[in-house]
């Protein structure tokens, strides 16, 4: 059963170090990068859809990103999400191709970006202290139903603890990476 708590644990831990990541590779490092508009859902065929699903996206150099609608219909919707988006980019768009030239980034924009970073990572903290309280807990309950003893509910405790802990370690290196990339000239 204790087995079992701190398994559960150490699964939903890497699962929040796996979203950060996810999350982090929508913050811009000056370099295209295809994930950059995965969040994006174009208005296409009477309902929304993630814009891998009506075009392909491919870099083009360090800082062009090119997309091409498979439905010339589509063409407007793909230009106006990109716009309403978050990203701050305004496509090109030459016949059926669309292309999002990144700007180069501002010492100012990088600080602000670094910002962002710092908070993804405290997100994903928080989520993993959570798990940590919710499989305490779980340990806490069986012990009051005397389905272990002290030593096993301290044990398990501490496990639980060197499991945190490094969980918080590795959230700490994917922000100082992503901090790095997005530093570097």
């Amino acid at each position: 059963m204790l087995n079992e708590i701190k398994k559960d644990a150490q699964a939903r831990m890497a699962k929040s170090i796996e979203a950060l990541r996810h999350n982090l590779v929508k913050v811009r490092t000056g370099r295209a990068s295809t994930g950059l508009v995965d969040s994006i859902k174009v208005m296409a065929y009477g309902s929304e859809v993630p814009l891998s699903q009506v075009a392909s996206v491919s870099v083009a150099d360090a800082r062009t990103l090119v997309i091409t609608p498979w439905d010339k219909a589509v063409v407007g919707a793909v230009e106006k999400a990109i716009l309403t988006s978050d990203l701050g980019l305004t496509p090109n768009t030459a016949g059926t191709t669309i292309r999002l030239n990144l700007p180069a980034l501002t010492e100012e924009r990088r600080r602000d970006l670094t910002k962002v970073v710092h908070g993804e990572g405290e997100d994903a903290k928080v989520a993993i202290r959570n798990i940590r309280r919710d499989a305490n807990h779980r340990v806490k309950e069986l012990l009051k139903d005397k389905q272990i003893t002290e030593d096993e509910s301290a044990r398990a405790e501490a496990e639980i603890q060197k499991i945190t802990d490094a969980a918080i370690k590795e959230v700490d290196e994917v922000v100082k990476a992503k901090e790095a990339e997005l530093m570097a000239v």
